[in-house]
């Protein structure tokens, strides 16, 4: 079951608490509810439907997950989405998404981990992303992985919020390092 981004949280099945979320691709019958989430989440910065589709239409350089929790009614709750274009050497996290009342609880973080480890088996040596200004919650997250503030793109968001550009190098592959030692 598909979250419907316009509804209030009360008018949607709740998952249980603790739940953890699964990644599956994004694909063209998700656009319309992606779309709605973006708008919801990022309002006038959010993408419009053709990006979307030219994103998905472009898998050799690019990955798009949504983030789905169990629902009461034994479905599921799509509750996030992320996507990153890779043209080797350099991984560009181009999106992360989650609704509010999922917030905190590792979705993000589970994206986050899944296309920084799709970034490295496509041959990336690093990382790179823009967050605004004004998401301090975001910015510790990505903090907490390692990635550091490398340059700031002033009033960059339609809101007039400056993008800060964030860089992680990835390790070099070798049989000792994996993804799961991010923290």
């Amino acid at each position: 079951m598909m979250v419907d981004p316009e509804l209030p949280a009360s008018d949607q099945h709740a998952p249980p608490s603790g739940a953890a979320a699964l990644l599956r691709d994004m694909g063209p019958e998700d656009l319309d509810f992606i779309v709605a989430l973006d708008k919801k989440l990022f309002g006038a910065d959010a993408w419009p439907k053709s990006m979307f589709v030219h994103e998905l239409a472009h898998p050799e350089t690019r990955r798009y997950v949504i983030a789905e929790v169990p629902d009461s009614a034994g479905g599921s709750l799509a509750v996030g989405y992320a996507g990153l274009m890779c043209v080797a050497p350099t991984g560009d996290i181009q999106t992360i998404g989650v609704l509010p009342d999922h917030e905190g609880r590792g979705i993000a973080r589970a994206m986050l981990d899944e296309l920084i480890a799709e970034a490295a088996s496509r041959g990336a040596t690093e990382v790179m992303l823009e967050v605004s200004a004004v998401n301090p919650r975001a910015q510790r997250l990505y903090e907490r992985y390692g990635f550091t503030h490398i340059h700031t793109r002033r009033k960059y968001y339609r809101d007039g919020s400056d993008g800060l550009v964030m860089h992680l190098p990835l390790p070099t592959p070798d049989a000792s390092t994996t993804v799961k030692d991010y923290p």
